[in-house]
């Protein structure tokens, strides 16, 4: 099934989706974007994103030329057309959307009052959720020598479109059959995954990296430290090292599309039991409790 987008106001297929060459988003990957996914056909944390996607246009100043309001009108008339396409192939399906802000069109050159206006793209398409085998009987991950980009280079806290060291990493992980790359900082620490944050869990309390180890402030990350603290499960951060995953208990990722997947694996090293563990499940239980669809 095929995307529906939204480029500038124009809402198409995606073979009809197009983006000028002149596009700073395209030259230089000057842009940031948002991933949500559904839950009721409703964007789930969306005020969260808008508010990450707000901070993260600021750091690279960038203006945001539209409310949270108006965007989410935008985010419906562009799945109003996308459930139009699917029929009733669509009926129960939930959507993968992902909006990106760009610098817009301008001159071969690195000024931003070259650039006039931003560009706005919104990609609706179908939700989909990894295999019910990954979330019973857990992942196998890597531990990838792709080092997350540097705070003072290209701080992993914008959620920016420039994605080659994520990229570099997960493609890496899949050269060597994992299902996510664990990819350590610049100082050895362990950061965080080409696509989701990484938690550990030690005699029942649950870590996970500061965003001073060179990462991205989930929005599921940080809803797991609510949903720890209404299943009376201790969240925190902590610095953690290879050590700290190979002597884990537990160890899962999440990530908005992916939710809480547990980890039994890392590269050919077991994790606890190899089996899916009881905070995992319990956290993840609480998460899908806390959703639209859950209540």
């Amino acid at each position: 099934m095929g995307a529906t987008i939204y480029v500038n106001g124009r809402i198409t297929g995606e073979d009809e989706a197009v983006v000028p060459v002149l596009d700073h988003g395209f030259l230089f990957g000057e842009g940031v974007y948002e991933v949500m996914r559904t839950y009721g056909r409703k964007p789930f944390l969306y005020g969260r994103h808008m508010d990450r996607m707000r901070r993260s246009a600021a750091m690279i100043d960038l203006a945001v030329p539209f409310t949270a309001e108006y965007l989410l009108g935008e985010i419906e008339k562009t799945a109003d057309r996308f459930y139009e396409a699917q029929g009733e192939a669509g009926a129960g399906m939930e959507m993968y959307v992902r909006v990106l802000l760009t610098r817009g069109v301008g001159a071969i050159n690195y000024d931003v009052r070259s650039c006039p206006a931003p560009t706005v793209v919104i990609i609706v398409k179908p939700q989909v959720d990894p295999p019910a085998e990954a979330y019973e009987q857990g992942v196998r991950v890597i531990l990838v020598p792709v080092v997350r980009n540097h705070p003072n280079s290209i701080n992993p806290l914008i959620k920016s479109n420039n994605l080659l060291n994520n990229a570099l990493a997960w493609q890496e992980a899949k050269r060597q059959g994992g299902f996510e790359a664990i990819m350590r900082n610049y100082r050895g620490e362990i950061s965080e995954c080409s696509q989701s944050n990484l938690f550990v869990v030690k005699d029942g309390r649950v870590t996970t990296p500061p965003l001073e180890a060179g990462l991205l402030a989930g929005i599921t990350r940080a809803f797991v430290f609510e949903c720890g603290e209404s299943a009376a499960v201790p969240v925190r951060e902590a610095t953690l090292h290879d050590a700290d995953l190979f002597g884990a208990d537990e160890v899962f990722l999440t990530s908005t599309t992916r939710e809480i997947v547990p980890i039994v694996r890392i590269d050919e090293r077991t994790v606890g039991t190899g089996t899916p563990g009881p905070v995992t499940r319990q956290l993840l239980a609480e998460f899908r409790r806390r959703t639209p669809e859950g209540l």
